[in-house]
């Protein structure tokens, strides 16, 4: 059995690292530089950023034991134990940055970056021992007995638009909210409270963090989430930069801005979540898991690429 994943952030990465366990041939073809998806760090300058995922919890024993291998290996820490109010539960951190998760995931499977899946069909023409034929937007394939897609659902449902699966028509209505993203570094300390982290502070701001608080980065530098409301009405904003550093003007306190970035996550967070882990096609060889999957968490994106997997390999006997 060979499977072809799409898409190399946290559900496509445990979807595949479960499957070689079980013996599965598996590849993953990400249209990224570098495998992550939404557990994403840039560096800029000295500092390092977190720009995607701030942090995360855990809740179900599968993750409860992933979490814990890391631990072991001190690539993650608890940063705090709630933002406004201590609540008792942790929220992790990669001690190297989110993106560093990804990148311990990625040791020993076989990644392409670079790499955009542009259809996933049937296989035509001479008989061939792979039913699944995932076409790249440079014209080459990959064949596949079984597909595993874990990119946002209407990229999802693009890919399959012929391959003649018949999609539920709940999970093609699925939407999302859009997110953008300031990236700053920083002369002195912001003014964020401690732990570092302020969630939710009004409505045009979701997130704001220190990210040297979190013992991410060495020198001092600042993320601030848009609310998907004004991410949704500043999107085609030609001033992004500024306008989102006075957004951030009541955490900056006296630090001046020596570097901005502006990222923009168009399919940032589903509005509804499919209550399953995953969902299967009648046919038992496509697989759609993702973050819209039991809720737009990290832990969900976990659980979620390993419900893909123990799937698949129920199917395969």
């Amino acid at each position: 059995m060979h499977v072809v994943i799409v898409g190399a952030g946290l559900s496509g990465l445990v979807s595949a690292r479960a499957l070689r366990t079980a013996g599965v041939g598996v590849e993953l073809v990400d249209k990224g530089r570098s495998p992550g998806g939404r557990l994403a760090t840039r560096r800029i300058g000295d500092a390092v950023i977190d720009h995607g995922a701030q942090f995360f919890t855990v809740r179900t024993p599968a993750f409860q034991h992933q979490v814990d291998d890391w631990m072991a290996r001190d690539l993650v820490r608890i940063w705090a134990h709630g933002f406004r109010s201590a609540d008792g539960n942790p929220r992790y951190v990669a001690v190297s940055g989110m993106n560093s998760l990804a990148k311990d995931l990625a040791v020993g499977l076989e990644v392409t970056c670079s790499t955009m899946a542009f259809a996933v069909r049937r296989t035509r023409g001479e008989p061939s021992p792979r039913p699944w034929t995932v076409v790249i937007d440079d014209g080459s394939t990959r064949l596949a007995d079984a597909v595993v897609i874990t990119t946002p659902l209407p990229q999802a449902f693009a890919l399959l638009a012929d391959a003649g699966v018949d999609l539920d028509e709940s999970l093609m209505r699925t939407d999302y909210d859009r997110t953008i993203a300031l990236l700053a570094t920083l002369d002195r300390p912001p003014a964020i409270p401690s732990p570092g982290g302020v969630q939710g502070p009004n409505t045009d701001v979701s997130f704001v963090a220190d990210n040297a608080a979190k013992g991410v980065s060495a020198t001092p530098a600042l993320t601030l989430h848009a609310s998907p409301a004004w991410s949704e009405s500043h999107w085609d904003d030609d001033e992004l930069s500024r306008q989102l550093i006075e957004l951030a003007a009541p955490w900056l306190g006296n630090a001046a801005v020596i570097e901005a970035q502006v990222k923009k996550w168009r399919f940032a967070t589903p509005r509804s979540s499919w209550p399953d882990p995953c969902w299967v096609a009648p046919s038992g060889d496509i697989v759609l898991c993702g973050d819209a999957f039991d809720g737009p968490r990290v832990e969900a994106a976990h659980n979620s690429g390993l419900a893909a997997a123990h799937a698949l390999v129920s199917e395969a006997c």
